[in-house]
């Protein structure tokens, strides 16, 4: 605290305070629209130029630059060869030297989530504009998420091709794509990104306790996305009421039941992670079994006794445990990722998904970064075939 000449605290602004009241002064009432304007404003006060709202698209391969006064244009950014997809995978600053500058590029991180990454060139920053850069870009990646509920314009920014219906519904229904905490992280992919139907996840974190669900809805198109939308509301009501992890696959099972043919179902794997102790339990409905990661490398299936998928009345499940250890990652994937196939050959099968995991898991890269280049690689060693939606989340306990 500064002090003045008389003794009383000095409450005057600094210039630091000035730059990040002018966001927080103007954000209660800001349109979506002048987000960018606003920040480009706001950067050109701390001697930056040419600054960009880089947001990652929907298939998590590109950073796409977001449109709007004063912000610079151009091409959107491969994520896998760049200097800003190198900072949007890493979650650290990377700087460019420039012939008549530096690019700073900030990561834009807002609760662990990743919304893309804040670039801007500046003559020659000091300590002092680094931390400013990085206070600013956390109240961006705020104003993105708490404005982006009442705009199309950054999901506008982020499709890049058109997206059907029912990806449509499946997109509104997810939770942030990742999550990072002290004790816990989580990422999820869903493939193919604008044509996907049946799968989603949903997770919430809950005082000590992290609940996540993975469910695939059983066909295509609108009818998987509905049939979706009520499992993943049933789950949401049910963990909310705090019942038990094997009531909740009788109250999804209700409610799949009642509202649609006895021949629909839903294949379902809902877990519960005590953050404080590592303990694990789920419970499994006609889901793969997920895979236990430690070291880096997968030691085995989480396999459990199942019930019958969601919507088919089976039997209350036995609830599974298992107690983790710091650092263990814990896959979860649905059939669509080992099931495909090439025309006359052989399914993936989980064998290639055990080698590829173990060649991906290296040492400090983030689940975020592991998740993606995980669905991606498998996406291409299936031939690009996607003839079902093939989703996965990772989830580690961190201890």
């Amino acid at each position: 605290m500064t002090v003045a000449p008389s003794g009383d605290p000095d409450h005057s602004e600094s210039f630091g305070e000035g730059l990040l009241g002018t966001i927080l002064d103007a954000a209660h009432e800001l349109p979506p629209h002048r987000v960018g304007p606003l920040v480009a404003d706001t950067l050109a006060r701390l001697g930056g130029r040419d600054p960009q709202i880089l947001l990652q698209d929907y298939g998590q391969q590109k950073l796409v630059p977001l449109p709007g006064a004063g912000l610079t244009g151009g091409e959107p950014h491969p994520i896998d060869h760049s200097d800003a997809g190198r900072c949007f995978l890493t979650s650290r600053p990377v700087e460019l030297a420039l012939a008549d500058g530096v690019r700073v590029h900030v990561p834009l991180l807002d609760g662990g989530d990743h919304a893309g990454v804040l670039a801007v060139t500046m003559d020659s920053p000091d300590d002092d504009d680094r931390r400013l850069l990085g206070r600013i870009a956390g109240l961006v990646a705020d104003l993105l998420q708490t404005k982006g509920g009442h705009t199309d314009l950054f999901f506008r920014t982020r499709r890049g091709e058109a997206m059907s219906v029912a990806a449509e519904i499946q997109w509104s229904l997810l939770p942030p794509l990742a999550m990072t905490m002290p004790r816990v992280a989580v990422a999820g992919v869903l493939e193919p990104a604008y044509d996907v139907a049946g799968d989603s996840f949903d997770y919430a974190l809950n005082g000590d306790t992290f609940h996540l669900a993975m469910i695939d809805a059983m066909g295509h198109g609108l009818d998987a996305a509905t049939m979706a939308t009520v499992a993943i509301g049933a789950y949401r009501h049910a963990r909310r009421i705090s019942i038990e992890l094997s009531e909740i696959y009788l109250f999804m099972d209700r409610a799949v039941a009642d509202q649609f043919a006895p021949d629909h179902f839903v294949t379902a794997q809902m877990m519960r992670l005590d953050t404080g102790t590592g303990h694990l339990q789920w419970v499994n409905a006609g889901h793969p079994a997920p895979m236990l990661i430690r070291g880096h490398r997968v030691v085995g299936r989480l396999d459990s006794p199942t019930t019958l998928p969601v919507g088919f009345g089976g039997a209350q499940p036995r609830v599974s445990r298992v107690t983790l250890e710091p650092g263990d990652r814990v896959l979860c994937f649905t059939d669509g990722l080992v099931e495909e196939h090439q025309s006359g050959q052989e399914q993936f099968g989980e064998d290639q998904l055990v080698d590829w995991v173990n060649r991906l898991e290296k040492a400090d890269r983030e689940v975020r970064a592991v998740a993606r280049d995980l669905s991606h690689t498998l996406k291409r060693a299936r031939g690009d075939a996607t003839s079902d939606d093939a989703t996965l989340v990772l989830v580690e306990w961190r201890g």
